[in-house]
């Protein structure tokens, strides 16, 4: 039964998208996966997908579905580019990690609008600027 399942706390980990550029001098956005944690994630999969309304159409993107197997203390990966254009459907990000033998699960929702400049932060682990979830 789901009162039987111990849900643990999930605390340190973050989903960041965030603004670079790139070598040809050309703006890029992309998904970071950051542990600002002290110790190691294990078994990390994020699971990434949009959906919502664009131009009055239905629009779903693929799932996505990526895997590390370890991920260090106070750092961050880089999971995917996006398309500045799904900032205007939501995005969600499910995370799953391991910490010894026990698993910790987040679900990170990104609505749509709230990728824009006026959002934007310094993100330091990244030394970029982006909108972090937390």
């Amino acid at each position: 039964m789901k009162k039987d399942i111990d849900f643990h706390q999930v605390e340190g980990v973050s989903i960041a998208i965030a603004r670079e550029v790139n070598d040809l001098g050309q703006e890029e956005w992309n998904v970071y996966f950051i542990n600002s944690n002290e110790f190691y994630l294990e078994n990390v999969l994020i699971s990434t997908k949009g959906y919502g309304h664009l131009n009055g159409d239905e629009v779903k993107t693929s799932v996505l579905r990526h895997m590390f197997d370890q991920m260090a203390p106070k750092s961050a990966l880089q999971v995917e580019p996006i398309d500045p254009a799904l900032f205007q459907i939501t995005n969600e990000f499910w995370v799953s990690y391991y910490i010894g033998s026990t698993i910790y699960d987040k679900r990170f929702v990104f609505v749509p609008g709230s990728v824009i400049e006026e959002n934007l932060s310094a993100i330091s682990i990244l030394e970029k600027e982006g909108v972090l979830h937390s």
